[in-house]
């Protein structure tokens, strides 16, 4: 039987979702976590791949067991074993050959800027001090909806097949006192979205015009993009998938 984990989780102290040799990752401790409930290795494959220190308000993953899983135990079992900055927050039965990664629809993040000082924020956004125009921003982050590739914004030396990608939406809003981005895609490359909000900052402090977002990303290179922004400010907020993909 397969089922789908619904997770959340604080990136701090990880070195990203995925497995790593020499680092913890938040694959390792839920897989620790269901390889103790089943008393035997389990592994799972998420929906996506995120950075060292970035968040996940949902993130989902799959997993195969010839358990049949009570509602109440199972996750009241795994939010025991799992460390306090990661939450098993739903988990459901889906069809033998669903999965977690390739049917996904949709990817949502939000990148949180805050430009007042604020301890109770200081692990969680990015703190900045200079004045930024939102409008121009915005009018920026429009423009990349008219492409589909986005080499500019990957990182160098990722081994992926395609660089194109679908944005649907992309907009800045301020939501009690904190600026945040909103950007929606049906996938995103590796460090995409903080190079991304790092190109937009640009335009916002004055240094880029507008019309420098279409120089950058037909230029289809990393050098021409801004600086990537700290990882701690990003959350994955949301992934969708077809419903009769999944039940």
């Amino acid at each position: 039987m397969r089922y789908f984990l619904e997770l959340a989780y604080f990136g701090k102290a990880y070195h990203g979702w995925q497995n790593q040799p020499n680092a913890i990752s938040v694959q390792e401790e839920i897989e620790r976590a269901l390889s103790v409930v089943f008393q035997q290795k389990t592994a799972i494959v998420g929906a996506g791949r995120t950075d060292a220190g970035v968040h996940a308000k949902q993130i989902f993953a799959h997993f195969d067991t010839d358990n049949e899983l009570e509602k109440e135990v199972f996750q009241f079992k795994m939010n025991s074993l799992l460390p306090a900055d990661i939450a098993l927050r739903d988990f459901f039965k889906v069809k033998p050959d669903a999965h977690a990664r390739f049917d996904a629809l949709s990817r949502s993040y939000e990148y949180h800027i805050v430009q007042h000082k604020d301890p109770f924020l200081e692990d969680r956004s990015y703190f900045l001090k200079n004045k930024l125009d939102v409008e121009k921003m915005n009018r920026a982050a429009e423009i990349l909806k008219d492409y589909t590739n986005f080499k500019c914004f990957s990182k160098s030396k990722t081994d992926v097949k395609t660089y194109n990608c679908k944005i649907t939406e992309a907009v800045w809003k301020i939501e009690n006192g904190v600026l945040v981005f909103h950007i929606s895609a049906d996938r995103f490359l590796r460090n995409m979205v903080r190079a991304i909000v790092g190109t937009l900052l640009e335009i916002g402090f004055g240094k880029q015009p507008i019309e420098s977002m279409h120089e950058v990303i037909k230029s289809k290179d990393r050098s021409k993009a801004g600086t990537s922004v700290p990882a701690k400010a990003l959350y994955l907020t949301r992934v969708t998938y077809p419903e009769i993909a999944i039940k």
